[in-house]
């Protein structure tokens, strides 16, 4: 069953930045150009991104609607809710994305500097065990 479902910012266009790293849909909505990457991020039920880390710098995630989940490397995924908020240090193995169930979106910030290095994709097997 999907959740209710209010974003709270701008869903934006199809994410055609890094939407390749993802599996499924996303949306991506840039909210600042003042010299920070802030921007909505909207996934589809089931849509999360590919593992990566963030080198020269980490990055805040606002959750802001939906529920989703955020994993770091050899760690049990947390689930994600509206008003969470997650900071990846930089160098952290990770990835972040909508339950099966839900639409998720959270503002994400990132380092000035930082930049990602996309890795494999989540093990589906895996992503089915979670709720």
């Amino acid at each position: 069953m999907i959740e209710e479902f209010h974003n709270l910012f701008p869903q934006g266009d199809p994410n055609t930045v890094a939407g390749q790293y993802f599996s499924g849909a996303s949306y991506l909505c840039p909210l600042s150009d003042m010299g920070v990457s802030v921007s909505n991020v909207t996934f589809e039920p089931g849509c999360r991104n590919n593992w990566h880390i963030h080198h020269d710098g980490g990055q805040i995630l606002l959750c802001t609607a939906g529920r989703g989940y955020y994993q770091e490397w050899g760690k049990p995924a947390r689930e994600l809710h509206p008003g969470d908020v997650v900071n990846i240090p930089p160098e952290v193995k990770h990835w972040h994305g909508a339950a099966p169930d839900s639409w998720f979106a959270h503002v994400a910030i990132s380092v000035p500097g930082s930049h990602a290095e996309w890795l494999e994709p989540v093990d589906a097997e895996e992503y089915a065990k979670l709720k």
